[in-house]
């Protein structure tokens, strides 16, 4: 019984839409409830092409954002290994190491994100 259920709420649904598409029903009223599209953080601009840029930055730092988290749980995990092997062989320095030029690593990309954010 569900199913057939299923199949004709898809059936409806794809039927409004291809309405829709057509011009039939009014794309607001099938829109009801839907929040707005927020604008970017550097605003709408004059027109579509300030505005696209705007929402290009916007990505890029999320992108620099994306990236600097990937990095940080990438030297995460080869700080927490180095600690464990470490403590079984008792090589503390191999793990100073990781821990300083993850440390580093860690500092650049943000700097360099920064950097790149103030270019675009």
């Amino acid at each position: 019984m569900t199913t057939v259920r299923s199949l004709f709420s898809r059936a409806r649904t794809r039927g409004l839409a291809a309405l829709a598409a057509a011009g039939l029903v009014p794309v607001h009223a099938m829109a009801q409830g839907l929040p707005t599209m927020e604008a970017p953080s550097r605003g709408e601009g004059d027109g579509l092409l300030t505005t696209l840029q705007n929402y290009l930055f916007d990505f890029g730092a999320l992108g620099g954002l994306i990236l600097a988290t990937v990095a940080f749980l990438i030297v995460a995990i080869a700080a927490i290994a180095t600690f464990n092997e470490a403590r079984v062989r008792g090589e503390w320095s191999k793990f100073g190491v990781v821990v300083v030029v993850g440390v580093v690593l860690i500092i650049a990309i943000i700097w360099l994100a920064t950097k790149a954010s103030e270019i675009l």
